[in-house]
């Protein structure tokens, strides 16, 4: 299976989380690929993800699957080269556009499943993951605020969540999707502009079951939970934005304790990944 994620130093939490969920329910190889980038011009100072951190994953990867590997790529240049000007001073975070120059970088497999440092894997994902993709770009979830203001037509809620994509990059490639995706967010300012772009300009979309990316209430069936901001009424109308490795929170905001255990495998990698930055900075 061909996993991506995108993101600068400050994923290295999610991206580990993330990781050991995944590998908790995958007994094949697992071949991924981290998008990141060093960029500090005009107001942004993004750092990217640290070597040592991602070769430490690349032995935890392996203790579950020999065949398993990760790899770290950085995408500085392909995206100095074609910046998404419109949008270079919006509140959107610059490493999200990342996926989009994945047609660009020539290792990236004709299948890969892309997913947010926030999306944590609860069951195995098999049947998602190898359905047929003929003619379909993309493969995912409606988004659960999205759908309702921004599908097009309004009452065909066709507007995809990007936190857990299925992208078949052989099409992408040979209709150039993401180099279309790439100028407009060049040309037009948009809220979540590489989200909003790929919805506007992908003609095969395919809408899978909300068990594959549950945006606001975990059930037995989910596969795949992305901790993303919801908006609650009760109480009072407030903005909910809780981490999954933020247990605090996890425990008192949502209520959510199931994930204890892999909490605690989680602290144990994060504690060895930190101590071995230590090491290597002396």
């Amino acid at each position: 299976m061909n996993i991506l994620y995108c993101g600068d130093r400050n994923i290295e939490d999610g991206l580990t989380l993330s990781l050991l969920s995944v590998r908790r329910h995958v007994s094949e190889p697992l071949n991924v690929y981290v998008f990141t980038l060093d960029y500090h011009e005009r107001s942004h100072d993004i750092y990217p993800l640290r070597e040592s951190s991602i070769a430490y994953l690349d032995t935890v990867l392996k203790e579950r699957n020999p065949e398993s590997s990760i790899r770290l790529i950085d995408c500085t240049h392909q995206f100095s080269s074609e910046p998404p000007e419109a949008n270079m001073d919006t509140r959107f975070t610059p490493c999200c556009m990342l996926r989009l120059y994945a047609d660009w970088i020539q290792e990236i497999p004709d299948r890969i499943l892309y997913l947010d440092y926030d999306v944590v894997c609860r069951k195995d994902f098999t049947d998602f993951y190898y359905q047929s993709m003929t003619n379909i770009e993309l493969a995912g979830v409606l988004d659960y605020y999205g759908r309702w203001f921004y599908s097009r037509p309004l009452w065909r809620h066709n507007y995809l969540n990007s936190g857990v994509l299925l992208m078949n990059m052989k099409l992408i490639r040979d209709n150039g999707l993401f180099v279309w995706c790439r100028e407009l967010c060049a040309q037009k300012k948009m809220f979540l502009p590489d989200q909003h772009a790929l919805n506007r300009l992908s003609v095969g979309k395919k809408i899978c079951s909300h068990i594959y990316n549950d945006q606001r209430h975990l059930s037995e069936e989910t596969v795949f939970q992305h901790f993303s901001t919801t908006f609650r009424l009760f109480p009072y109308p407030q903005k909910v934005s809780v981490k999954p490795w933020n247990v605090e929170r996890l425990h008192k905001k949502l209520k959510i304790f199931e994930y204890d255990d892999l909490l605690q495998e989680f602290s144990k990698v994060r504690s060895t990944m930190n101590q071995q930055s230590i090491t290597n900075n002396l």
